[in-house]
């Protein structure tokens, strides 16, 4: 239970994600501004790629509807993609790259997860603020169903915890799994509906999305500040009971085989 609720650590999950989120721009000239720029940035080449290059239209966007109209649309997919990515990418090397807390008994390693996941949250919290103006600015407010927007994305954080202690604990023994994971999630981005939705997909091929773990949240997003619904939520509630499933499995893992990771570290 401590490791899906380590209440008596809070402060000392907090001071790390700090830490790691200052870390990450400490020598930079721009500083926590690229936590804007960054995904900006994508949105704009991919919007221009998608839209002027290759002239996609989104299902049920007349021609006519502006560009803002398309680009939040795949915004709301990329946003959560690099959230996602941003923590799945770091896992493999949580308990390799601090060799110091290995050695030290009392150091509960589990919250490495926790600190990566935090980390990640920045990101996509400030992605999801420019999700929102962008919604007001082209609909002039945000509909009532985004209330709904923080229980949509919540259970992307057991998911993402127990994918950290999976990966972190076979990484830390397998140092190829991070080489693994580069193409692993570069095939994924293009396998996720983040340039499409789901409805789009043949109905043969439709069920396979239930697969990825990204299609129900990004489905939902949309649901709820682009069309202003309510979420499904016997979808939802299957989603977040197989994210805290990957949770419980990865906690057991990491819970037994940390037990030598002093000895290849």
């Amino acid at each position: 239970m401590s490791y899906l609720w380590p209440r008596k650590h809070w402060p000392l999950v907090t001071q790390l994600t700090r830490r790691e989120v200052d870390s990450r721009f400490r020598q930079s000239l721009m500083g926590g501004l690229w936590l804007v720029i960054t995904p900006l940035a994508m949105l704009l080449v991919l919007t221009l790629v998608f839209r002027q290059v290759m002239g996609v239209r989104w299902p049920g966007l007349s021609h006519e509807e502006s560009h803002l109209a398309f680009a939040l649309r795949l915004y709301a997919g990329l946003a959560l993609f690099q959230f996602f990515a941003d923590a799945v990418n770091r896992a493999p090397m949580l308990v390799l790259s601090q060799p110091q807390l290995v050695k030290k008994v009392v150091f509960p390693l589990e919250l490495l997860a926790w600190v990566n996941v935090g980390s990640a949250l920045v990101g996509l919290l400030v992605s999801g603020a420019l999700l929102l103006a962008g919604v007001v600015w082209l609909e002039g407010g945000l509909p009532v169903s985004a209330l709904a927007l923080p229980l949509v994305w919540l259970p992307m954080v057991p998911l993402l915890l127990g994918l950290g202690w999976l990966l972190s604990g076979m990484g830390t023994y397998v140092r190829d799994v991070g080489q693994i994971l580069g193409p692993v999630l570069s095939a994924m981005m293009f396998l996720t509906p983040i340039f499409f939705p789901v409805e789009s997909l043949p109905a043969g091929v439709r069920g396979w999305m239930a697969l990825n773990p990204l299609a129900e949240p990004i489905t939902q997003t949309r649901r709820v500040l682009l069309e202003g619904n309510w979420p499904v939520w016997d979808a939802w509630a299957l989603h977040a009971a197989v994210c805290m499933a990957v949770a419980v499995l990865g906690a057991a893992w990491f819970a037994r085989v940390r037990r030598g990771f002093a000895d290849v570290v």
